[in-house]
């Protein structure tokens, strides 16, 4: 028998299917649906800090998640060091987080154009018109936002830090 948490935790992660009549609801309800994507493989304080302040954008917050077949096409084949089911959990664990849905392409853009966020965002490495999704969220009259990055985390230096503490 599942624990409430178990169950709270695996009612967020969810089919783009269901996804989109839950964000048709949201938005009939004026909730401000917000969406952002990325690989979140080791997680740690800059990803919190990313998502935290995504959130705080609207009322709702969708992150697209990478399968593990995506992220080895994207970032090699020793990644992800952690799978697309551990991720999502994870990140399910975050009250901020009110969604998560895995995608196996590399890009998002069929989540996005299926979900159409009111907000759509990203990191401040990107320029809103090399962030994918972009043009559709902003045609559909939402947002395109990028948010600053906590400097000196990342996943790929805390792999990196710890292969050269081992070897």
């Amino acid at each position: 028998m599942r624990t409430g948490f178990e169950k709270t935790l695996l009612d967020k992660i969810t089919d783009l299917p269901s996804l989109r009549q839950k964000v048709k609801t949201w938005q009939s309800e004026g909730k401000k649906v917000v969406f952002t994507n990325g690989v979140f493989d080791l997680l740690h304080i800059g990803h919190l800090t990313y998502m935290a302040k995504a959130a705080e954008l609207g009322d709702k917050l969708i992150i697209g998640l990478n399968a593990d077949s995506s992220v080895k096409r994207i970032k090699g084949p020793t990644r992800p060091v952690n799978d697309q089911n551990s991720r999502a959990a994870l990140l399910a664990a975050l009250f901020f987080v009110d969604a998560i849905v895995v995608f196996e392409e590399d890009t998002p853009l069929n989540l996005i154009s299926t979900l159409l966020p009111d907000i759509l965002v990203k990191g401040a490495d990107y320029a809103v018109e090399n962030i994918v999704g972009a043009k559709e969220v902003l045609a559909n009259g939402g947002e395109v936002k990028t948010i600053d990055f906590v400097d000196g985390y990342s996943s790929t230096s805390i792999i990196e830090k710890i292969r050269s503490q081992i070897s």
